[in-house]
Order: C-alpha cells, then sequence, then structure tokens
C-alpha cells in the first residue's frame, strides 16, 4: 500500500512583476490526514500549488515532497498524484484514452486507466468522448488521472466544485478513505462549507500570506460570546456600556459588545433609561472566523 510523505513549503515566494501573488509562505502537510488548503478566490492557493508541481517557478524560497522537488522525483506519477485543471481534457478523446496515454508514458500497468475510472465511478462512461462529460463528470476524471499512479501523495484544487450531494458526499469518503491509509492529502477550495466535514486541519492563505494554520477546531470559537445591540441614541449606549468594563465596536446596524451576554446589556441600557431597537446574542462559528481571516467579513 503506497504511504505519504510530507508536503514541504518553505518561505515559497512568486512575484508577477509588482504585484506579489506568493509571499514567504512556510508550512507542512503532513501524511493520514486530510489537509484543507483555503482561502478566497485570488488569494494564490492555484499559484502555490503549481510552484509545487513545477508548473511555475518561485521567485524565492521551495515546496518538495518529503524534501525533493516535484521535477527531481524518480516515478511522480507513483509518488504524486494532481489535479488543477478539470477541464483540461480534448474534448475528442475517450476518458480510456485520455488515461492510456499517461499510463503508457509513465510506464504503469494497462490495467491502470481502467482501475482508476472504476475508482471514480466512471467505468461505464469509459469510451465517452470527454466533450460529452458534465462538470462533475470532468471532476472525477481530473482524479482519476491523480488516482492513475496509485500515489502516496494526493494534490487536489477544488476537487468538490461542480459535484452534486452525492457526488460531494462520495469524495469526502474517498478523501477520508485515502488519508486513513497513510496517504498525505492536500485540497484546496474557497469556501470553508465545502470542506469542513472532511478535513482535518486547515492551512489558510489571503493575498498570498499565511493567515491560519491548525486543527479545523481551532477555527471555532462559539464560546466567544458576543452582543449586537442597537437604540435611536446609540452613543450614550455605547458610553454606558464601556463604563462598565466591556470593549465595544461601531456596526452599521448598532454596537458589538464582546464576552457578553445579552441579559447583561439589556439590564443596562433598562437601568440607564436607553430604550433599545434591537438587541441579540451572537457566536461566533467556523464560517465566521473563517471570514474574518480573509478580510471578507461581511458588513453587520
Amino acid at each position: 500500500m503506497p504511504t505519504g510523505v510530507p508536503i514541504e513549503f518553505s518561505g515559497l515566494t512568486k512575484q508577477f512583476g509588482q504585484v506579489a501573488a506568493v509571499s514567504d509562505l512556510s508550512f507542512t502537510v503532513e501524511p493520514g490526514q486530510v489537509t484543507g488548503f483555503l482561502g478566497p478566490n485570488g488569494a494564490g492557493k492555484t499559484t502555490t500549488l503549481r510552484m509545487l508541481l513545477g508548473l511555475v517557478q518561485p521567485s524565492s524560497g521551495s515546496a518538495s515532497f518529503g524534501g525533493t522537488a516535484y521535477a527531481q522525483l524518480d516515478s511522480p506519477l507513483s509518488t504524486v498524484g494532481a489535479s488543477l485543471e478539470a477541464a483540461s481534457f480534448h474534448p475528442g478523446r475517450s476518458a480510456r484514452n485520455h488515461l492510456a496515454v499517461y499510463a503508457q508514458a509513465a510506464g504503469l500497468p494497462k490495467t491502470a486507466p481502467d482501475a482508476a475510472l472504476e475508482k471514480v465511478g466512471l467505468a461505464g462512461y469509459a469510451n465517452r468522448r470527454v466533450g460529452g462529460y458534465s462538470l462533475g463528470m470532468r471532476q472525477r476524471l481530473g482524479l482519476a488521472f491523480a488516482l492513475l499512479g496509485d500515489p502516496g501523495v494526493l494534490v487536489l484544487d477544488e476537487p468538490i466544485n461542480g459535484l452534486d450531494p452525492e457526488g460531494i458526499k462520495w469524495i469526502r469518503l474517498l478523501l477520508r478513505a485515502m488519508a486513513a491509509e497513510g496517504r498525505t492529502v492536500l485540497i484546496s477550495s474557497h469556501l470553508l462549507s465545502e470542506v469542513q466535514q472532511t478535513v482535518d486541519e486547515v492551512v489558510i492563505i489571503s493575498h498570498g500570506t499565511l493567515v491560519h494554520r491548525g486543527e479545523l477546531s481551532t477555527l471555532d470559537t462559539s464560546d466567544t460570546k458576543q452582543v449586537q445591540v442597537n437604540a435611536d441614541d446609540r452613543d450614550r449606549l455605547a458610553e454606558i456600556i464601556r463604563g462598565a468594563g466591556y470593549t465595544v465596536s461601531n456596526l452599521r446596524s448598532g454596537v458589538l459588545v464582546d464576552n457578553a451576554e445579552a441579559g447583561e446589556i439589556g439590564r443596562l441600557a433598562f437601568d440607564a433609561g436607553i430604550p433599545l431597537t434591537g438587541l441579540s446574542q451572537k457566536r461566533t462559528g467556523l464560517e465566521e472566523s473563517f471570514l474574518t481571516l480573509v478580510g471578507e467579513e461581511g458588513a453587520l
């Protein structure tokens, strides 16, 4: 059974002219778990993965598989399975033919294409031209290519995009099973909700820089209690709350009070004779924490 190796990023940087697409990115992806590589569109995720796979030359720094650059691997397809572009297939060729070309070039067994198509549920469509595939089927074909050499490392860019609910459940189970076998699994996404039921650890970047790394649970700050409150006399309300020792920040629709209970804030306003126009308890969860980290929190 294939075993994974760590994926190591060290000071990885890429400049496109005056634009810093990736800046001094350093982290390690360990075998035996599914790691989510997250960030909004344009954060630098795909550029980072392309540097990892030798498709883009870094301005500085390095990315490797157990200390070996992708270009130096003895048997790339049997070591690393990657899928970056769901649409990079010739529309006039069948799925089996597409995979057979790569299998032959890599010296893989002739049975490898059919085995990979079976794993991703495309065995019944192996002879159909890729031009007739749906987006979800193309995603599965991209994954079949990644699995062609039965590698110990999987690097997948937005693998859930385009899949229906049944397909999403299927790929989650597959990736979890791969990690349980000791493989290294790195998947990117711009939506935490897409991968939060799949990943063990998250690496989050924004504007090409690392903003968070850790287990998924480290994003859940649901114990952090906040109160959103509003009144016609908002300035006086904020003054009263601050005077009671709370930290207050202004919103467009009121004020936000950190580490507070709605009942406590309501009582302060009542004692001060300030009629409230709004009062609600808020708890910060996974998605809110993610959006805050990448600077895309919504206006309240």
